[in-house]
C-alpha cells in the first residue's frame, strides 16, 4: 500500500502525452481477426458469419480454410509453460495486538506492521464501531496499491489516541481513516521511522526499541534497560513480554502495574504481617498423627516436583514435629493433580476464628461495568505465626515437612485471609469493591470511574505485596459471574447453569444425598418466595437423624 501525500486533483479527460514505444520482442496479440472484420456489422450478421465459418470448417481467427484457430499461421505465438517450479510459502504479514485508549474505553485490536505503507491507518468500520470522533485531514490524500492503482481517498483522521504495545510502550497517535481496510489498524513507515525498532524477522521479535522511545514512550523509571525484549507474535493475537506471557489480558491503561501481574514476584516469600495465621489448640487434646498414603507413579512424580518447588520457594521446610497430617492428591478438572493435606484431625482441635464471609451487596444495582481480579498464591501470602509451624507438619513417602506459610485446608485459613483482605481494601468496600477471600469484584457506574477504581485497587495490592493471575482476571465487563451469581447492570440474578442443576437433580435416596441437595438449593433461597415452606417436606425427613429415607 502506498499513500500519496498530495492534494487530490481531477484527471484530464484524455491524455495528450505522446505514446511511448513498447518493449522489443513479440508484439502484443492483436484483437481477434473476426472481431475486427465484423466490428461495424450488426450482431445478427456477426452470428451469421460465425455459423458460416463453423459450417465450412474455416478458421475462427483469419477466416481461411485448411486449418483451425489453434494452428492459424496469422495468429501470434503465445507463451507456453515450459516447466513448473515450486514456490516458497509467502510469509504472513507481521501483526501485533495493541490497545487503543480514550477517555471512554480501552479496547484491544490487531495492528498490521507494514513497512510499505506511507501512513498510519484505522479501518472505517472499527472507527464507527468504537464511535471515535474524527476530523478532516489537512488535505485529501490518495491511497494507491503497489501497482499504482488508486484504491481510496482519505479525508478523515481519528485521534489523538493512546496506543499501547505490551505492558510498557505507550504513545499518542493520530490514525487516518481508511474505508474497506482489511486490517483494523496499520502501523506504517512513519511509525517505524519514529520508533526505530530493531526487529528479528525470523522470530518476529522486537530486539530493541529506538532511543526516543525511552524518552517519551516508556514510563519514567531509573536506569531504563533498552535491551529488554518485547516479543511480537507474527499474525497472532497476543503480545508477549519476558515478565508475563499472558499480559495481553491486561488493558494497556494499567500497563504501569505490570509488577502486580508478575509471577516471579509472587513466588517470593511475603513479609510478616499482623495477620499471620495463628493455630491455637484446645488444651489437653492429642497431637494429630496421620498415616502415609500409597501413591501411584504419576502421583509420586507430582509429589517430588511439588516438594522440590515448595522447598525452593521457602514455603515448607523439613520437620521434626510430633504432628503429622496425611499427604495425597485429588484430580483437577483439566486432568492434573492437586496436592492436598488432610488437616481434619488438626481442625477438630483448633480454636476457631469466626470471621464473617461477605454477602453480595445490594449496592451493585446500577453498576454498568465490572472487573474481576484473582489473587495469585493467595494463602501462601500469609505467614504461619512463629512457633505454630510444627502444627502444620505432614508426612509423605519420602519425608516429613512443615509449612512456613499458610496452606490450604486449615480451618481458620478462610477467615484469616478474609480479615486480611478486608483490612487491605477497607476504605473501598461497599463503595466500588466486594472481596471474597482471593476473589475481588470492582464495580462502577461509568467507564471513566471504573478505570480510576481499578487503578486504585491495583495500587493498593502493590503496596501490600499482593499479586494477581492475569490469565484469570476479567477487565471492563458488562456482565460477570461472581460467587455463583450473574451480575450486570440490572442487578444480581441466579446462574442459569446452577438453576438447571437444581431442576435436573436426581431424586435423593439417602440422607447424605438429601442433605447435599438441600445445601445446594439453599444457596438461592433469597430468590425463592416462601423457601422454608417449599422445602419443609424435605427438611422434615431429616428430623430425628434417620439413617435412611425409606
Amino acid at each position: 500500500m502506498q499513500l500519496c501525500f498530495e492534494e487530490h486533483q481531477s484527471q484530464p479527460a484524455a491524455s495528450t502525452a505522446p505514446a511511448q514505444p513498447g518493449p522489443v520482442g513479440h508484439p502484443e496479440p492483436a484483437d481477434d481477426a473476426m472481431q475486427l472484420e465484423l466490428s461495424e456489422v450488426s450482431s445478427a450478421d456477426r452470428q451469421w458469419e460465425r455459423q458460416r465459418r463453423l459450417a465450412q470448417s474455416c478458421c475462427f481467427y483469419c477466416g481461411g480454410s485448411g486449418h483451425f484457430v489453434a494452428k492459424c499461421p496469422l495468429r501470434p505465438a503465445r507463451a507456453l509453460v515450459s516447466s513448473l517450479f515450486p514456490t516458497q510459502n509467502i510469509s504472513k504479514p507481521l501483526s501485533v495486538l495493541v490497545s487503543l485508549t480514550t477517555h471512554d474505553f480501552c479496547v484491544s485490536v490487531t495492528a498490521l506492521i507494514d513497512s510499505g505503507s506511507a501512513g498510519n491507518f484505522i479501518s472505517g468500520a472499527l472507527c464507527r464501531q468504537l464511535q471515535l470522533p474524527t476530523a478532516a485531514t489537512p488535505k485529501i490524500y490518495q491511497v494507491h496499491a503497489v501497482t499504482g492503482k488508486l484504491l481510496r481517498q482519505v479525508r478523515r483522521q481519528a485521534g489523538p489516541l493512546r496506543l499501547h504495545i505490551g505492558v510498557m510502550h505507550t504513545e499518542e497517535i493520530v490514525l487516518m481513516v481508511l474505508e474497506d481496510s482489511t486490517a483494523e489498524v496499520v502501523l506504517g513507515r512513519p511509525w517505524l521511522e519514529q520508533h526505530d525498532p530493531i526487529l528479528s524477522w525470523r522470530t518476529g521479535e522486537i530486539l530493541r526499541w529506538g532511543h526516543k522511545c525511552f524518552e517519551g514512550c516508556f514510563p519514567k523509571r531509573p536506569n531504563p534497560r533498552p535491551s529488554r525484549p518485547h516479543t511480537l507474535q507474527v499474525h497472532a493475537t497476543s503480545v508477549e513480554s519476558p515478565l508475563e506471557a499472558r499480559s495481553v489480558n491486561i488493558p494497556a491503561c494499567y500497563s504501569h502495574f505490570w509488577d502486580v501481574f508478575c509471577p516471579k514476584k509472587a513466588s517470593k516469600l511475603p513479609p510478616h504481617r499482623p495477620w499471620d495465621c495463628a493455630i491455637d489448640l484446645i488444651p489437653g487434646e492429642p497431637v494429630p498423627k496421620g498415616r502415609i498414603y500409597s501413591l501411584t507413579l504419576p502421583e509420586e512424580k507430582a509429589m517430588e516436583e511439588y516438594i522440590k518447588e515448595a522447598l525452593a520457594q521457602g514455603y515448607i521446610c523439613p520437620s521434626t514435629s510430633p504432628a503429622a497430617s496425611s499427604f495425597f492428591f485429588v484430580a483437577k478438572k483439566d486432568g492434573g493433580l492437586r496436592p492436598c493435606i488432610d488437616y481434619r484431625a488438626l481442625n477438630k482441635i483448633t480454636v476457631k476464628f469466626r470471621y464473617p464471609l461477605p454477602l453480595v451487596p445490594a449496592v451493585l444495582r446500577g453498576a454498568t461495568v465490572f472487573t474481576k481480579l484473582d489473587l495469585r498464591s493467595a494463602y501462601n501470602l500469609i505467614w504461619i505465626r512463629k512457633g505454630d509451624e510444627w502444627k502444620t507438619a505432614f508426612v509423605t513417602p519420602t519425608g516429613h515437612y512443615e509449612y512456613r506459610v499458610m496452606p490450604y485446608g486449615l480451618a481458620n485459613a478462610p477467615s484469616v485471609f478474609q480479615d486480611f483482605m478486608h483490612e487491605v481494601l477497607r476504605d473501598f468496600l461497599h463503595k466500588f469493591v466486594v472481596v471474597y477471600i482471593d476473589d475481588i469484584l470492582i464495580y462502577s457506574r461509568s467507564m471513566a470511574d471504573h478505570q480510576r477504581h481499578v487503578a486504585e485497587v491495583l495500587h493498593r495490592l502493590r503496596d501490600h505485596n499482593l499479586f494477581l493471575k492475569a490469565e484469570k482476571c476479567l477487565f471492563h465487563q458488562p456482565t460477570v459471574q461472581f460467587l455463583g451469581y450473574v451480575i450486570d447492570r440490572s442487578g444480581v440474578r441466579m446462574d442459569e447453569k446452577k438453576v438447571t442443576a437444581v431442576r435436573d437433580w436426581p431424586t435423593p435416596t439417602t440422607v447424605k444425598e438429601l442433605q447435599r441437595f438441600l445445601g445446594f438449593a439453599n444457596f438461592y433461597r433469597r430468590f425463592i418466595r416462601g423457601y422454608s415452606s417449599v422445602t419443609s417436606p424435605l427438611t422434615n425427613l431429616l428430623r430425628n437423624k434417620p439413617k435412611t429415607l425409606v
